[in-house]
């Protein structure tokens, strides 16, 4: 391709900033271009501390201007808004850009559709919603605190289950470290029978068994109906809530519904195995806005995030230079699923399926990590 090649990416997230980096040592005089609200990368992982005062929002929100000097980067502060010109202009609320090619990584939105669901908290919408939560649990005397989540009807695997098993028992070991656990039941919901499946079936029983040591009460296996302020209720029965915290499924960015993009059934983008929007030349997507073939189990997490963003950056480039695109990427689900002061590892991938119980080295492995992900922005 003749000239200097201009690529643009959307998003700030995991996937936009793998991306990033990936094109960068691939396509050296390349002319790259970031469009976000914001220069900041907010570490969604650490949100599960916040509430115990762990974490501070300071900690989590990291200015990405010298990242971008030093990647050659320029941020474009605006909101994509659509697509034109067959994914060669993207529009946005601060004017077009004209590319030669393009990756989608604006992540996903949750699904608000369900009646009362303005009387929950959804922790992982960013900082000020865990912030609030930190808020309402540290004003709250005692009273029942229920924590659920559920998934795309149209596309079960558009879903992120796992902070909220976090959340919650965080909270079990934050309610005792204050020496007022005794004063609250929490209560765990989802219509899902088995929990967390995508985590595995020993995974599940292992949560399950760890629920039901530390005192946390079952809401299983029954369609979510409504909230209200003070109550969950579900196809099984109702049940009373002071504080509702609830993680619902997930779908597309509202913009993609100004472009002609090919939608999967839960509104997520099409992707194939090299990350390749289908009908599209050189229009990629990675993370969370995006619907790939693989496993049912495939998580929406930041590491596979990472795993996608890779592959379509190295295939954006291949395509560049006049090659066919090769890369895949891995289906690997890895998580600590953390308690504060302790975690247990779950590991997941085509041929293994491992859970190793719960251990103080393993909250320590995921924090040790956080400060390894985060340097390289920092």
């Amino acid at each position: 391709m003749a000239g200097k090649q201009r690529i643009t990416i959307v998003g700030s997230g995991f996937g936009a900033l793998t991306a990033t980096q990936w094109l960068r040592k691939s396509t050296a005089e390349a002319d790259i271009t970031l469009v976000s609200p914001k220069p900041e990368f907010i570490y969604l992982p650490g949100l599960i501390w916040i509430p115990s005062g762990l974490r501070t929002a300071e900690q989590l929100r990291i200015n990405l201007r010298p990242f971008f000097k030093r990647m050659r980067v320029q941020h474009h502060a605006a909101e994509a808004t659509g697509l034109s010109e067959s994914g060669r202009v993207l529009e946005t609320s601060a004017g077009p850009i004209e590319n030669d090619g393009l990756i989608i990584a604006s992540g996903g939105r949750f699904l608000k559709k369900l009646p009362g669901i303005e009387h929950a908290i959804t922790p992982c919408e960013g900082i000020a919603a865990a912030e609030k939560l930190r808020d309402r649990i540290k004003s709250m005397d005692g009273g029942t605190i229920a924590m659920g989540f559920a998934s795309n009807p149209k596309e079960p695997s558009s879903m992120r289950g796992g902070p909220i098993f976090e959340f919650l028992f965080g909270l079990d070991r934050q309610l005792r470290a204050e020496g007022r656990r005794e004063r609250f039941k929490l209560v765990f919901f989802t219509p899902a029978p088995r929990p967390g499946n995508r985590l595995g079936p020993k995974a599940v029983d292992g949560v399950l068994a760890e629920m039901a040591r530390v005192g946390i009460e079952t809401h299983l296996g029954h369609k979510l109906k409504e909230f209200s302020a003070h109550q969950v209720t579900t196809e099984g029965g109702s049940f009373e809530a002071n504080l509702i915290v609830f993680m619902p499924g997930m779908t597309g960015n509202a913009w993609f519904d100004q472009t002609s993009l090919p939608r999967s059934p839960g509104g997520l983008l099409k992707a194939d195995a090299q990350c390749r929007v289908p009908g599209l030349k050189r229009v990629y997507v990675a993370g969370d806005s995006g619907s790939f073939p693989g496993p049912d189990w495939m998580p929406k997490q930041a590491h596979m995030a990472d795993l996608q963003a890779r592959a379509a950056a190295k295939n954006l480039a291949a395509e560049l230079r006049g090659d066919v695109p090769q890369a895949g990427f891995k289906v690997e689900l890895m998580c600590i699923l953390d308690a504060n002061d302790h975690a247990m590892l779950v590991v997941r991938d085509e041929k293994r399926n491992f859970v190793l119980p719960r251990s103080r080295a393993f909250h320590w492995m995921k924090r040790l990590y956080e400060w390894y992900y985060l340097r390289q922005y920092r």
